[in-house]
């Protein structure tokens, strides 16, 4: 399966990409559990698409469980050849689809770390205290390593608006990372509060901000943001100190070195501040399709694991204070 078979793949991918409008992490992600799928189907002796039966995919998913991989994997892999069997199926490529009875594995129920709301206060009021302290503070962000070299001061200022002002958001909103560096500041609706946020499958939600996020984002654009835009900085929301777009790596460290920060507080991704306002939401009342709208999820049965996070915190928080726990 060399040259005809790669170039089936090459045409899903760039239906992916294309028509479904898919990221480039997911199209990366399809090619390679297709690529997985491919070099399973050569040492078995299949000849071409069109001979690939669903005892072949259930043994190519054992080797993969078996080669140690988690659940979750095993799950999107499951995932991706259903959806590429299925446009093959359309495409001609193949007579029938043998991924129709093909199932995935039951993903273990786990939990993710969340802040407790009195830490993420910690985080976002330092955040805000380095901004008037001219970003002295003891955190440092991924333009760490290009400030070394003797930044002016109204840089390190600009450095730590921007950081607070991240921060903010991705508390406010429970944005994904790639949604937050996506945003032009035409995103942002200010006398609304509101951003428009274009989610997974290019799907747009208007999610709102509070006050604190409000006051973050207009000092950042009326002073941090000038100083550090270039002539090709463009439309986008937040930059890096060279003056481009920032990216998901800039942001991942600006919210580790946040958290790292804070006594006690577990050591976070930005997807963790997304799953900690879920779960403060969660835990201060709002309905979970509320929640399903604010965090642009397709399925109901995603936001669920919030009600199981707040559960699993009042569990604890029964064990440790109630006297016949």
């Amino acid at each position: 399966m060399s040259g005809p078979a790669a170039s089936v793949i090459e045409r899903f991918l760039d239906h992916l990409s294309a028509e479904r409008e898919r990221s480039p992490h997911t199209v990366r992600a399809y090619a390679g559990d297709l690529e997985s799928l491919r070099h399973h189907l050569d040492e078995v002796g299949v000849g071409s698409w069109g001979d690939l039966t669903l005892t072949h995919l259930r043994g190519w998913l054992a080797g993969v469980s078996e080669s140690g991989a988690s659940r979750t994997t095993v799950a999107r892999r499951v995932s991706s050849a259903r959806t590429f069997c299925r446009w093959a199926k359309k495409q001609g490529v193949m007579a029938t689809d043998p991924s129709v009875r093909l199932t995935a594995p039951k993903r273990h129920a786990s939990l993710p770390d969340v802040l407790q709301a009195s830490q993420a206060a910690q985080i976002l009021d330092a955040a805000r205290d380095r901004t008037s302290a001219g970003g002295t503070g003891e955190t440092r962000s991924s333009d760490a390593a290009e400030r070394a070299g003797g930044e002016s001061d109204s840089t390190t200022r600009a450095v730590a608006l921007r950081d607070a002002a991240v921060l903010e958001l991705l508390y406010a909103t429970g944005m994904r990372v790639g949604e937050l560096v996506a945003l032009d500041e035409a995103s942002l609706d200010e006398t609304n509060r509101l951003v428009r946020v274009m989610g997974k499958g290019r799907k747009e939600r208007m999610v709102p901000y509070g006050a604190p996020a409000e006051t973050a984002l207009r000092l950042w654009r009326s002073t941090g943001r000038p100083t550090l835009a270039q002539a090709a900085s463009g439309k986008a929301l937040f930059l890096g100190v060279r003056g481009g777009r920032i990216d998901q790596r800039q942001v991942r460290s600006i919210v580790h070195a946040a958290t790292s920060a804070v006594e006690g507080a577990p050591d976070l991704a930005p997807h963790g501040l997304r799953h900690s306002a879920a779960t403060h939401l969660v835990e201060g009342g709002a309905d979970l399709r509320t929640v399903q709208e604010y965090l642009g999820h397709a399925s109901l049965s995603t936001t669920q694991i919030y009600t199981h996070v707040s559960a699993e915190r009042l569990r604890a928080g029964y064990v440790q204070a109630h006297p016949r726990a």
